[in-house]
């Protein structure tokens, strides 16, 4: 019985692999990680693997998609209801998105496996694009039509692409970001504020709102009235 074939949650024993799995798999990749140590941090015996999982191929596959799940579960995205703007409902995808990259609260195996997957790709890449990014792609495709409906389908996935960009950058340069404006600055840059500074500055690109202002020195009249004419 492998996890993939079988549609019961995992009892307890198979759920202790897959986290311990998961948990060794980001720490040292697919082709580091060993079964045994895997079964010795689950404390189960080394035929569990086979059991449940077959081999470590389908074991590490299986750990992809649980962490591209639990990603899922623990920071889902809003029940819109009908009505709801797009670009409501486009900063509230970009909120989710920062929130699953960048919030400290949340699983870090899931994270950090599901990056390394990115980076270097395995056979588990088909399935995480599959159950996992190609959703989360459709919903941000559905919102930029809705927002630009004359805009070509090539053209909205680049937009997309830029968009889902600036949410992973935050992540993947998080330590050179916090060298570059210093440990007290980047300890401002909490989800929320970043999904409001991705969604203003994507919306200004795409020309949906007025375009970003340079705030204006302290004290400096011209600098406020700069652009009132405009």
């Amino acid at each position: 019985m492998s996890a993939s074939s079988s549609p019961n949650p995992p009892d307890a024993t198979q759920a202790r692999v897959l986290e311990a799995a998961g948990q060794v798999f980001a720490d040292k990749g697919f082709e580091r990680a060993t079964v045994r140590e895997i079964c010795q941090r689950a404390g189960v015996n080394i035929a569990a693997v086979n059991y449940y999982f077959r081999d470590k191929e389908h074991l590490y596959i299986e750990a992809v998609k649980s962490a591209c799940h639990g990603q899922a579960e623990q920071v889902p995205l809003p029940a819109w209801p009908e009505g709801t703007p797009g670009w409501v409902k486009l900063r509230d995808f970009i909120q989710t998105m920062v929130r699953r990259m960048v919030d400290n609260h949340r699983s870090q195996w899931h994270r950090q496996l599901f990056l390394r997957e990115m980076a270097q790709p395995t056979a588990a890449c088909a399935e995480l694009v599959r159950a996992g990014i190609r959703p989360m792609a459709e919903v941000l495709s559905g919102i930029l039509r809705e927002l630009m409906p004359e805009v070509p389908e090539a053209k909205r996935w680049l937009i997309g692409f830029s968009i889902v960009g600036q949410c992973l950058f935050y992540r993947l340069a998080q330590p050179i970001v916090t060298m570059l404006v210093g440990e007290e600055e980047h300890r401002r840059y909490d989800p929320t504020l970043l999904a409001e500074h991705i969604t203003q500055f994507s919306l200004a690109a795409l020309g949906l709102e007025k375009p970003l202002k340079t705030p204006a020195k302290r004290g400096s009249k011209r600098g406020k009235t700069s652009r009132a004419g405009k």
